[in-house]
């Protein structure tokens, strides 16, 4: 990957974090703050036990990320199966940044929420009544579990990749990168909750994931190209296509 995606991916992360990750996840970190974050705590307990929240967010995602990334690896066979993997990655990017920017409807219809399975409710609640560390950080992993239209187009660009160790990178950045947003919420609600605010961050998010599709077409159509002229390369050289 260029210098180019990884800015992208670090720009759209924190970007979107605050025009769209306050709204899906504001609710769940309400809920754990209130129910598990004592008045008495002191404020580095309780910075501790927000990051192992953000770090279970992490973990999820870069697990996620390997798994699509190395998904993505089966692509990686010729010019052909790469341009058509970059082609359909691009326009999902495309249509999800035009939802984003809310001229499609497109998100609303794959992101299912996953609070309806009674194994998620189980395990919740469990973990909200829990006392232990470990409990916030599982609260993160199950977080990270949420169906997100920021994470469906970061494992987009992990499966591009073509590597779960490169697939694992996209989604570990992207998750570090939203940690700053979802960290501080608790502390300046006020900033984040307007709605001024907030819309202008999507849209910018939104502009962000455009563009990157438009990038990853152009690399669809590079690859086709390559696809496409490598016959006429190999006549030229007294080579026999295979």
């Amino acid at each position: 990957m260029t210098s180019i995606e990884w800015t992208a991916i670090i720009t759209f992360a924190l970007l979107g974090s605050i025009g769209h990750c306050i709204g899906m996840c504001g609710g769940f970190i309400v809920t754990y703050t209130t129910a598990k974050i004592k008045p008495r705590f002191s404020k580095t307990r309780s910075a501790f036990y927000h990051f192992l929240y953000n770090i279970g967010r992490v973990t999820t995602y870069t697990l996620f990320g390997a798994l699509f990334g190395y998904f993505g690896s089966f692509w990686d066979v010729s010019p052909l199966a790469r341009s058509i993997m970059y082609a359909v990655a691009g326009v999902m990017m495309i249509l999800m940044g035009l939802s984003f920017a809310g001229k499609l409807k497109f998100l609303t219809s794959i992101e299912v929420p996953i609070t309806n399975y009674s194994w998620f409710k189980r395990v919740f609640t469990a973990q909200l009544t829990s006392a232990t560390p470990m409990s916030f950080y599982i609260l993160g992993v199950l977080n990270g579990l949420f169906p997100c239209g920021l994470v469906y187009t970061m494992l987009v660009t992990a499966t591009t990749t073509q590597s779960a160790l490169y697939g694992a990178a996209v989604m570990a950045i992207f998750g570090l990168f939203t940690i700053p947003t979802l960290f501080s919420f608790a502390y300046v609600v006020g900033i984040f909750s307007q709605t001024k605010f907030r819309s202008v961050m999507i849209q910018l998010a939104a502009v962000t994931v455009i563009a990157f599709g438009g990038w990853t077409l152009m690399k669809a159509y590079v690859q086709f190209d390559k696809w496409y002229n490598a016959p006429q390369t190999q006549l030229q050289n007294g080579k026999l296509p295979s």
